[in-house]
């Protein structure tokens, strides 16, 4: 199983006064007893649900999501590959050959027991080009497992043959939450999983859903979870504070630091896995020379960044991964602050007298994408280049332009699968050309990833990762700029909760 590599993780709990217990809140956080505590009510940005089939790296929706179904193998709070609806699985020398052998007496929520041909009509559905995509993600679980076999061995035996091989297809399926067959063509007006709660009640402010009284785990801690939105975080941090949620996330630093200082409250920050990073156009253009990509790295001052638009709630890129990701190289040097650099190498590329480009950046999603791109105007004209910016209002024709290749010279984005794979595989193998990659060719870099995948071994595995890491470093693809810290509030009664790597909010 993959280990987690980060050394930089931050988990901080910060309990601030003991007269919590003296006062009433209106849901009631985890128990040390064994009695399941009432309500949970939970505050974040969106609670909307969608089709759990689509691709999607948001932690506010895959929380919901995975309250109510599960995946063949789920990740443990730090990362780790963990059993499931599988108890166990076997992969053949290939990585072609997969077989998982399922949970007995699993039931969904409508009273049905676990079979193969549920996860087999599941994947089935997950591979149907009409289930569409968000942001640009359609097709894209179809471009690895569309040519797959999948099929059940009797009634507790699941074998996934691919193509080509696929040593790290767990980080496929631990998003495909299984459905059972009967119920896939109800979704997605009605979620039936297996999970340890089961919805009752959605609107697009609110989702409530129960505990799952035949579930095959722990009892669940909850007789009910209360997921509301509210898209404010200030006014989700005045919330929890007022008594009105247990737990509020995404509050950012200036809620994190509010907690602090209010005291009735506990804060947490986490390192995020998300990459905010510039594609540079490797097609056409300026950005096609390996010189003018390393420039556009030496010229920004990303600690400056850093602290004024993110007030130092990000931690500067070294490369193209973060910290929580398989693969990551925590020895390979960041790209410094060195104006003198980036000016010799303008030159040596030819535009000792200046160099215009144009850079695309969405005016959401990195929601500070308009401010980043202000100081990197000012940062970069310290070494000739006149930057223009275009700014894109709307999120979902921004993803197409960026996956139909027609960005001006770099386009703006936040890099967010949690798996290497996937981001090598979606963003920089070159003859794959798949939906984010935007003309950067290296063929050493395209080998290193097959051999990675024909790669069971995660140890030998992780080596061919870092080799590839030191390429992508070197080589600049994209702009490096930095991963965003997670913030989030709890009421004192949740004092052992701890923030998970991924994100996710996971209670059971």
């Amino acid at each position: 199983m993959k280990s987690n590599l980060s050394n930089r993780i931050q988990s901080h709990s910060l309990a601030l006064g003991s007269i919590f217990a003296l006062i009433p809140f209106v849901n009631c956080g985890p128990s040390s007893t064994t009695t399941r505590q009432p309500v949970l009510t939970v505050l974040q940005s969106s609670v909307s649900i969608g089709d759990p089939h689509i691709a999607s790296d948001s932690p506010t929706q895959l929380s919901i999501i995975f309250s109510i179904y599960e995946a063949l193998v789920r990740l443990d709070e730090v990362g780790n590959y963990r059993p499931s609806l599988a108890e166990r699985w076997e992969v053949g020398e290939d990585a072609r050959t997969w077989t998982f052998y399922l949970r007995d007496g699993v039931r969904f929520h409508n009273g049905e027991t676990l079979s193969a041909s549920d996860v087999v009509a599941t994947l089935g559905r997950v591979l149907d080009p009409a289930i569409g995509g968000a942001f640009g993600t359609q097709g894209v679980y179809i471009s690895y497992l569309g040519t797959a076999e999948i099929s059940a061995l009797g009634d507790s035996t699941v074998r996934i043959v691919t193509e080509d091989p696929m040593a790290d297809l767990l980080d496929l399926l631990v998003a495909m939450p299984i459905s059972p067959a009967s119920e896939l063509d109800k979704l997605p007006e009605e979620y039936v999983g297996s999970g340890p709660y089961r919805i009752i009640e959605q609107s697009a402010t609110q989702v409530v859903v129960a505990a799952h009284d035949e579930y095959w785990r722990k009892a669940p801690d909850y007789r009910e979870i209360n997921w509301i939105a509210e898209g404010d975080p200030g006014k989700r941090v005045e919330a929890l504070l007022n008594g009105q949620g247990d737990i509020a996330s995404g509050i950012g630093i200036q809620g994190w630091e509010r907690i602090a200082e209010d005291g009735r409250a506990l804060a947490h920050e986490m390192d995020s896995g998300l990459a905010i990073i510039f594609m540079a156009n490797s097609l056409e253009g300026p950005a096609r020379d390996v010189r003018v990509r390393q420039a556009l790295n030496y010229a920004l001052d990303v600690d400056e960044i850093i602290a004024e638009i993110k007030q130092g709630a990000a931690q500067p890129l070294n490369g193209y991964l973060t910290p929580h990701h398989f693969g990551y190289n925590p020895e390979t040097p960041r790209y410094p602050y060195d104006p003198d650099k980036a000016r010799n190498l303008l030159a040596e590329a030819g535009y000792e007298d200046g160099l215009k480009l144009v850079f695309d950046i969405p005016s959401v999603m990195p929601d500070e994408a308009p401010e980043l791109a202000r100081m990197m105007v000012e940062q970069y004209s310290r070494v000739g280049i006149t930057l223009e910016i275009v700014e894109h209002q709307d999120r979902t024709a921004y993803s197409e332009m960026v996956r139909e290749k027609r960005i001006n010279d770099a386009a703006g984005f936040d890099s967010s699968p949690r798996s290497t794979y996937r981001v090598l595989r979606e963003k920089i193998h070159s003859t794959l050309r798949g939906p984010w990659w935007e003309g950067y060719e290296n063929e050493e870099v395209n080998s290193l990833i097959e051999e990675a995948q024909g790669t069971v071994s995660d140890t030998e595995r992780q080596s061919i990762y870092l080799k590839i890491y030191t390429i992508i470093r070197d080589e600049a693809p994209w702009i490096f700029l930095y991963n965003p810290t997670r913030y989030w509030g709890v009421v004192p009664a949740m004092k052992d909760w701890k923030p998970r790597v991924d994100g996710l909010l996971i209670f059971s």
